[in-house]
């Protein structure tokens, strides 16, 4: 049963949020079980100080990796526009300061985002959108093809932040990422077209047929006001195994960690903390013997990760 307001608590208060912690809608998969999409990312947003709403794009099981399957559904754009309608009828989309998105599983659902952050952005013209534009790994696509072209050319438009993996990268600029000066560029060309901060989340330049380098690469690039573009690098210890939901944690850190710290000076530090997040997470999913990642056991090196690995500034050839 659904408790109802008392009648005498007005419309403006019941609009208003409750605190003055930054607000953010969230909209990713969901699985019942394990870390991955929006169970990945809200926890660590809270952890950080973050009110967190959260709309689901997929509700499935558990997520596409296990070997007998999964069972669910992919959700379409009406449902989501339903759904912000809500808000909307009750002067809820109000006082967002950000939406961050990760998997999305359908086109309707894909332009509906579109239009949800354009409608945040007519309610709190300053709301920022940090988009993860998943839609594959190492060379394969785990999105409908046609998802492609509109992250390429109405997506990566609106957004302010862009977190793509080596492959989204090269998917959104069309051109290979096979060196570290080629993720310098496609950078500098996704800031061309609308994000001010690109951080492209994790890179590796083996060639083909070489054992596997011993670090993977992150690289954060932030286009200033005033045109001028600085980027930095991190390098961090590769760990030789298999987990999900590291992207969608990496999107989420990288969110809270700006917001805590804002401004191109202070984009290094983000970086590390981001990868010292990460990398703590990992270790201790690994110590526990757990195939998903063991965020509830790390939330103290959430909250404050010892730092080990500095950024680098990456100088413009």
């Amino acid at each position: 049963r659904v408790a109802r307001p008392p009648s005498h608590v007005s419309r403006r208060t019941m609009s208003e949020p409750e605190t003055t912690s930054p607000r953010v809608l969230s909209i990713q998969s969901h699985t019942v079980h394990g870390y991955v999409g929006n169970k990945s990312a809200v926890f660590p947003l809270q952890l950080l100080g973050f009110e967190v709403d959260i709309i689901n794009s997929v509700q499935f099981s558990n997520h596409t990796g296990y070997p007998a399957g999964w069972k669910g559904e992919v959700l379409q754009g009406n449902q989501l526009d339903d759904l912000i309608d809500g808000l909307e009828a009750n002067h809820l989309l109000e006082g967002y300061s950000a939406v961050l998105t990760g998997y999305i599983g359908s086109t309707s659902f894909l332009v509906a985002v579109m239009k949800t952050v354009q409608r945040l952005r007519q309610a709190s013209p300053s709301v920022s959108f940090l988009c993860d534009p998943v839609m594959g790994d190492h060379g394969k696509l785990y999105v409908p093809e046609e998802l492609v072209h509109i992250y390429r050319e109405q997506v990566v438009p609106l957004a302010s932040v862009l977190t793509p993996n080596q492959f989204e990268a090269e998917l959104l600029t069309g051109k290979p990422i096979g060196s570290e000066a080629d993720a310098a560029a496609a950078c500098r060309a996704l800031h061309a077209r609308g994000p001010h901060t690109v951080v492209i989340t994790s890179m590796s330049f083996e060639p083909v047929g070489a054992p596997p380098s011993p670090h993977l690469l992150m690289l954060a690039s932030r286009q200033e006001p005033g045109g001028a573009i600085r980027q930095w690098r991190l390098r961090l210890p590769r760990i030789d195994q298999d987990f999900t939901g590291t992207g969608d944690l990496t999107a989420a850190l990288l969110m809270a960690w700006m917001h805590r710290m804002p401004g191109a000076d202070q984009l290094p530090k983000v970086l590390e903390r981001v990868g010292a997040g990460l990398q703590a997470v990992l270790g201790k999913t690994i110590a526990l013997g757990r195939s998903e990642i063991a965020l509830i056991q790390s939330q103290d090196a959430l909250r404050a990760p010892a730092v080990q690995h500095r950024a680098e500034e990456v100088l413009a050839s």
